[in-house]
């Protein structure tokens, strides 16, 4: 069958590559413009162009794939089946009715579960204990359209979004195997979404990066780490930006103290008054400095206890 990719990051990359060790015929990569990265700000092209130059398959990287000269070109390639993972944009209901087969995506949620741009960040944020994968044929909503196949993913009490987001691209990948296969033999289900159902896993902002301890240990805990480590949670410390990189909750005990002040600093990790509850800090960045385990942080700084974080202008970092 003949089908075009449209995909840009590590999500993707790994269902293409599923795509091509499986045999399928991926007549050409659609994936996002480079863009400038790191430090340096050097232009990098995505993983999905990497891998698609490996294989020496034809890519194009149009700045808008809403216009008549990116249509005609999709149409020259004559694909049977689009397949989309996280490209990054809606596609138009022409682009969607094209290939005869239907575009199929592939999202990391179980649907109609957290429909949206951030799937696996929100479903570790909010501490849900399972995810999946979703297959389904493409309609004009957002996320929308008729399942095909599922995939079910337990989330450990401490899994970082990174470690679930390696675990579902590998599941995702599996599944859009499948779900080809079950479309080239003619038997792929369609399973309309109960749209009353849905919630929604909106973009990310610099305002979520913001760690409120006026909030429960636990939730702060799953914020943590389901900003692990993309793009990270942070408070602030005598000026300076602080990242939270890795947390535990201890077992309560009642202290009349401010959300966020320190009541204990040791190799075992900072302690740290909640809302509800403590937290104890175990990684952390200062600004300008690199990650480290809080024994190491400690060797060079002293949080005194009484500290309160958070308290010097972090809306404004």
């Amino acid at each position: 069958m003949r089908i075009v990719f449209m995909g840009t990051p590590e999500f993707a990359a790994a269902s293409l590559q599923a795509l091509l060790e499986a045999g399928q015929q991926v007549v050409a990569v659609v994936t996002q413009p480079d863009k400038p990265k790191g430090r340096g700000k050097q232009v990098q092209p995505s993983p999905v162009k990497k891998l698609a130059e490996e294989y020496h398959l034809p890519v194009l990287q149009p700045t808008g794939i809403r216009t008549e000269e990116f249509f005609r070109t999709l149409q020259g390639l004559q694909p049977e089946c689009i397949v989309v993972v996280a490209y990054g944009k809606i596609l138009p209901s022409e682009i969607l009715q094209l290939p005869p087969r239907g575009c199929i995506n592939v999202h990391a949620s179980l649907l109609p579960y957290y429909r949206g741009s951030a799937p696996i960040h929100w479903s570790v944020i909010n501490g849900e204990t399972e995810t999946g994968v979703t297959t389904m044929f493409m309609d004009e909503g957002m996320d929308t359209g008729d399942m095909i196949l599922k995939k079910r993913l337990p989330i450990g009490p401490d899994d970082t979004v990174g470690m679930v987001h390696d675990r579902l691209a590998v599941l995702g990948a599996e599944l859009l195997v499948e779900t080809i296969d079950l479309l080239e033999k003619g038997f792929a289900p369609r399973t309309p979404q109960d749209h009353t159902l849905a919630t929604y896993a909106p973009l990310l902002k610099k305002e979520h990066e913001v760690i409120r301890w006026e909030q429960p240990a636990q939730h702060l805990h799953n914020h943590v780490r389901g900003m692990n480590p993309w793009p990270g949670t942070y408070t602030t410390w005598e000026d300076k930006v602080l990242k939270i990189w890795r947390t535990r909750v201890p077992e309560a005990r009642p202290v009349k103290a401010a959300p966020g002040t320190v009541l204990e600093a040791g190799s075992s990790g900072i302690l740290v008054q909640t809302g509800q509850g403590q937290i104890l800090i175990t990684e952390l960045q200062l600004q300008g400095s690199k990650r480290m385990d809080v024994d190491q942080f400690l060797r060079g700084k002293q949080i005194a206890p009484g500290t309160v974080l958070g308290r010097e202008g972090v809306e404004e970092q």
